[in-house]
């Protein structure tokens, strides 16, 4: 099943059920209002929700209509919680390396998560607005899951139970200010501004083969300006999701409309490229003791997606442009 938020004005949006080919969609209002709503009543809205989906798959729905992925919001647009990790051991092992940091330790053994805000998501076609270029703009991207009410305690091996939704996503970053966030042990704010997601939220089935272990197992597709960045492998990740989940519930419940990220996807494979700037210019560093790379500038656009092992479309593509904003330009 595939979900979205039609952009409606409000701040969650309208819940949409999409076709496996992304090409109509179909108001689920009647259902469940928002994905929010959907989340919160998940036994009782599941059935209802995979109906409808089969109907519009068989062009049985006399109100379906086109899909304007720019008509979208995030399909969560706003979220109880946002939990990002660092889950690629190969990321972190090159920014240490090009950078001289101190080893983290017990990083094998022990995820790595912080919170970040979850108030303002923005929609795979929306601008990115920033209010300065020597902040050192940045795109990552990363893969995602949505729960439902999770246990505190939950173990991994009962935490996929509680995954409703698989997603995609670019979580922005402002380079130039996380080193001083990250000294203070306090943890990022300026340095992570609002993040994207791609148009539609998945459940685990319509990846098939490609969920298992708590991963994606794809490869996920990075352009920059148009030409090519990066390929990156999502079954890469050192920890799965199942591990994420409950690292994060040891100690706390966590509310239906979580979201729990995969950190940057990196390989240490260094030709599938990378997703995100900062990855290349730790390898451009080690190899020649300096970067040659710049962040992104205004009107740089950014292009992210993965699709299934035959080409089929899954969760649509993120194609954004960063853009001057804050007040007063907004």
């Amino acid at each position: 099943m595939k979900l979205a938020s039609l952009d409606d004005g409000s701040r969650d949006g309208r819940l949409l059920v999409v076709a496996r080919d992304l090409g109509r969609a179909a108001e689920a209002s009647g259902i469940a209002a928002t994905l929010q709503l959907a989340l919160e009543n998940w036994p009782q809205v599941e059935a209802r929700l995979q109906a409808l989906y089969q109907r519009l798959n068989d062009n049985a729905v006399a109100d379906a209509f086109d899909l304007d992925p720019t008509r979208l919001a995030a399909p969560l647009p706003r979220a109880s919680q946002w939990l990002d990790g660092s889950c690629f051991l190969s990321h972190g092992a090159l920014m240490q390396k090009a950078f001289n940091l101190d080893p983290i330790e017990g990083v094998e053994h022990t995820p790595l998560i912080y919170q970040g805000a979850s108030d303002d998501f923005l929609g795979a076609r929306a601008d990115i607005p920033l209010p300065s270029e020597a902040h050192g703009i940045d795109f990552e991207g990363e893969f995602a899951v949505l729960l439902d009410d999770v246990p505190m305690g939950c173990p991994a091996e009962q935490a996929l139970q509680h995954v409703r939704l698989v997603l995609q996503l670019n979580d922005v970053s402002l380079r130039a200010l996380a080193p001083r966030e990250m000294k203070t042990g306090f943890g990022f704010l300026q340095a992570k501004p609002a993040t994207s997601f791609a148009p539609v939220a998945v459940t685990p089935d319509e990846l098939g083969e490609a969920w298992r272990d708590g991963r994606v197992h794809l490869p996920l597709q990075v352009q920059w300006n148009g030409e090519w960045f990066g390929h990156p492998h999502g079954g890469a990740m050192h920890f799965g999701f199942h591990q994420l989940i409950a690292h994060a519930a040891l100690t706390r419940r966590l509310s239906a409309g979580t979201l729990v990220g995969s950190g940057t996807v990196s390989n240490a494979d260094r030709s599938v490229g990378s997703a995100c700037l900062a990855e290349r210019r730790a390898i451009e560093t080690i190899a020649s003791g300096a970067p040659r790379t710049a962040f992104m500038r205004f009107g740089d656009r950014v292009r992210m997606e993965a699709r299934g092992g035959n080409g089929e479309v899954l969760f649509g593509a993120i194609d954004q442009r960063v853009v001057r904003g804050g007040w007063p330009c907004e």
